[in-house]
């Protein structure tokens, strides 16, 4: 028998919040998405003005970051022609994203479950969600 630990609610909430707050400090209206450990949307947010296409993007960022336990980032340094794992973005039915803004949600040294943004660039996406790591730690406590 397995004992999962996943994120609940109420921590997608303060998630959420985090990279909100980040998104309206920068002037980019986000689109947060929210998973378990198994890549499962438990919450999202399009912000006021957050892109239509985004929608689809943060969840499968989050998807990603959780699934895959690794930053869509990481995949993104790999997804290169020539390299070993180049194609990867076109497994899971494409839902695996090899675009910066996925981070998984590590507790205790596992993963509980992932953030995903879309609607800036890359590096805005990988910030917001960040800050959305950051404020769940703070707090967590």
């Amino acid at each position: 028998m397995l004992t999962i630990n996943r994120l609940d609610i109420a921590d997608a909430r303060i998630l959420i919040e985090g990279a909100a707050e980040k998104a309206r400090e920068i002037g980019i209206p986000m689109c947060i998405a929210i998973v378990d450990e198994s890549g499962n949307l438990i919450a999202f947010e399009r912000m006021d003005g957050g892109k239509i296409t985004s929608v689809t993007i943060a969840q499968d960022k989050a998807f990603t970051a959780a699934a895959a336990k690794k930053a869509t980032h990481d995949y993104n340094k790999a997804n290169v022609p020539g390299s070993l794992a180049f194609g990867i973005h076109t497994e899971v039915g494409g839902r695996l994203s090899s675009v910066g803004g996925g981070l998984p949600v590590i507790v205790n040294g596992e993963v509980v479950g992932g953030i995903g943004l879309s609607s800036g660039t890359p590096q805005q996406d990988m910030d917001c969600a960040q800050a959305g790591l950051d404020h769940f730690e703070t707090k967590r406590g």
